[in-house]
C-alpha cells in the first residue's frame, strides 16, 4: 500500500501536468473559437463558438490570394528544408568522419558565430542580396539559411552514434564515400533526418523578419507575412486574423504529427 505522501506527490504531479497542458492548448483553442466569432465578440473575451465562421472564411479568401500565398509558403519551406538537410547533413557528416588538425578550430569558430544576432547580419545580407540582384526573389530567402550552423552541429553530434564498423565494412566492399553517405548513412540516420526536417520546416514556414525585408510585392509574400498584414489595418477583423493564424499553423502540425515518432527517436539520438 502506498503512503499518503506518495499519493499526494502523484496527485500534485498530475495537477501540474494538467495545468501545463491547459496552458499549452488554450491559445490554439482560443484561436479556433475566435475564428467562429466576430471581432466585437473576440474583444469582449467570448470563449464559446460563434456562428460567423463561413463569413470569416469568405472575408479571408476575398482579401487573400490563398492559392498563390500557399504556393509561395510551401515553395520556400519545402525547398529550404530540402537544401538545408542536404548541405547541413553533409557538413555534419564531414566534420565527424574526416579528421584534420584544423577541424576542431573551424568547428569552434563556426559555433561561435551562433552568438551573432540576426539583427547584426540583416544589413550586410541585404546589401549582398541587392548586389546580386536577388531582392524580391525566393533565392534571397533560401540562400542565407541553407547552411544552418545549428543543424550542422546537430548532425555532427548525431553522427557520433553512427557505427564506425558499417563505414569500415562499406569501404572494404569498395564503396566510395558518396555511396556510403547515400546508401548507408541516410537509411541508418533516418530518425535524425526526421527530427531535423521538423525543426527546419517550422523555422522556414514561420520565418517572418527576413522575408519581410526582401520580399517587396504582394505576389511574392508568404502566408506568415499575409497574416501579419491582416493586423495592420486601422480596425483589424480579429475573426479573420484568427482564421489566418489557423491556416498558418496547420501545415506545421501535420508535419509534426506525421514525423512525431521519428522526431522523438531523433532527439534521443536513436540510430537504427
Amino acid at each position: 500500500m502506498k503512503s499518503p505522501f506518495a499519493i499526494l506527490g502523484r496527485l500534485a504531479t498530475y495537477v501540474l501536468l494538467t495545468l501545463a497542458a491547459f496552458i499549452s492548448v488554450f491559445p490554439f483553442f482560443w484561436m479556433v473559437v475566435g475564428a467562429t466569432n466576430t471581432s466585437a465578440d473576440i474583444i469582449k473575451g467570448k470563449a464559446t463558438p460563434g456562428v460567423v465562421l463561413l463569413d470569416n472564411i469568405g472575408k479571408f479568401l476575398a482579401s487573400v490570394d490563398m492559392v498563390r500565398v500557399l504556393f509561395n509558403s510551401f515553395l520556400v519551406a519545402g525547398v529550404g528544408t530540402a537544401l538545408t538537410l542536404l548541405i547541413s547533413s553533409l557538413a555534419g557528416y564531414g566534420f565527424e568522419m574526416f579528421r584534420s588538425r584544423a577541424r576542431e578550430r573551424l568547428f569552434a569558430a563556426m559555433l561561435l558565430m551562433l552568438s551573432i544576432p540576426f539583427a547584426a547580419l540583416m544589413v550586410p545580407l541585404f546589401v549582398m542580396m541587392a548586389n546580386l540582384k536577388l531582392i524580391n526573389t525566393f533565392q534571397a530567402i533560401l540562400l542565407p539559411g541553407i547552411a544552418s550552423i545549428f543543424i550542422i552541429f546537430y548532425f555532427r553530434q548525431a553522427t557520433k552514434a553512427f557505427p564506425a564498423e558499417l563505414r569500415d565494412a562499406a569501404r572494404v566492399d569498395g564503396l566510395k564515400e558518396w555511396q556510403i553517405f547515400l546508401h548507408i548513412y541516410l537509411p541508418v540516420m533516418r530518425s535524425t533526418y526526421a527530427a531535423a526536417t521538423i525543426i527546419i520546416f517550422m523555422a522556414n514556414w514561420n520565418n517572418y523578419l527576413w522575408p519581410l525585408i526582401v520580399l517587396q510585392t504582394n505576389e511574392m509574400k508568404t502566408l506568415t507575412l499575409v497574416v501579419a498584414g491582416l493586423t495592420s489595418a486601422y480596425t483589424p477583423d480579429y475573426g479573420v486574423v484568427m482564421l489566418g493564424a489557423i491556416f498558418a499553423t496547420l501545415p506545421t502540425l501535420v508535419i509534426f504529427f506525421l514525423l512525431q515518432r521519428r522526431f522523438v527517436e531523433g532527439m534521443l539520438g536513436a540510430v537504427k
